[in-house]
């Protein structure tokens, strides 16, 4: 790794293996589920090979084993750095909110453009054990490969190089084709996704960690697993049946929502804000503390 980051810049390399990651994790974690459930449903063993996987991928790339050369660097590009609860704590009531809008954007929009219907597979038969742990491993997967890989690594070089909003928005622009490959490239989703990408990111820059995000894109995603994506086949467009009042519900969900997230990430930063500032202090010298 050392030598390759000789000879491509950083914010390249990082952006590869981010993209890589993603379609990687996404890709084998399919290979495994379909095989599992061909196989032995009941025996949920998909769950366990990817999880040892997931845990060797956060130990590697948190900079655990050779070469030692890299160890620090991958570390640091990780960035799954602990915060302190308040900041924790802000960040998940900011994340929870932008989860209940983005689940209202998203059930508008299916209902204001014609967009393929996400086909998930159909756990009816299987055991309710074997269910709920594939649907908490589909969580992990993705959540991690994509805040380690986009959150983690790429942002915090591109952050470097170009500063906070640009980094963000560039790493939101460079995952929209994975986003793609699994959801259809229709302008409605990518949009969707594109601001979802966003308030990931946001919150990863202003905690300066990745731990928060994945909590929040776990529980998100276990979200739409379950409650949002198996009922689209359901939705009507309101151009052929008209706007009910489930539509009007559903549009100021959204609106109040984002709303109330955007004043949840504004208190983050001032949060975060303060307890570096705090930390700042903490570690000055004594004859530099006495002398202000």
């Amino acid at each position: 790794m050392h030598s390759l980051s000789n000879r491509i810049p950083a914010v390249v390399w990082t952006g590869i293996l981010a993209f890589v990651l993603t379609v990687f994790a996404g890709g084998v974690w399919t290979v495994l589920l379909i095989s599992n459930v061909a196989t032995s449903p009941a025996i949920p063993w998909a769950v366990v090979v990817m999880a040892l996987l997931l845990w060797l991928m956060w130990q590697y790339l948190g900079g655990k084993w050779g070469p030692r050369s890299t160890s620090e660097a991958r570390r640091r590009y990780l960035r799954a750095t602990r915060v302190s609860g308040q900041v924790f704590a802000w960040a998940l009531l900011a994340g929870a909110l932008s989860i209940v809008a983005l689940v209202g954007y998203w059930v508008v929009l299916f209902q204001l453009v014609k967009m393929p219907v996400r086909v998930l597979q159909n756990f009816s038969s299987y055991p309710l054990l074997t269910v709920a742990l594939v649907l908490v491993m589909a969580s992990l997967v993705s959540s991690l490969a994509e805040e380690v890989g986009f959150r983690g690594y790429f942002q915090s070089v591109l952050e470097r190089k170009v500063g906070g909003l640009a980094a963000i928005v560039i790493a939101s622009l460079l995952i929209a084709p994975a986003h793609g490959l699994t959801q259809g490239f229709l302008w409605p989703t990518l949009l969707w996704y594109f601001f979802v990408d966003v308030m990931f990111g946001g919150m990863a820059y202003l905690t300066k960690s990745i731990l928060p995000g994945i909590v929040v894109h776990s529980l998100g995603l276990l979200i739409f697993f379950t409650l949002v994506w198996p009922y689209d086949t359901q939705r009507r467009l309101v151009w052929e049946t008209g706007a009910n009042t489930l539509f009007w519900i559903q549009v100021a969900q959204a609106i109040i929502f984002t709303v109330l997230a955007i004043l949840a990430f504004s208190q983050l930063a001032r949060v975060t804000k303060h307890v570096r500032a705090v930390e700042g202090n903490s570690i000055l010298p004594v004859d530099s503390k006495t002398a202000h």
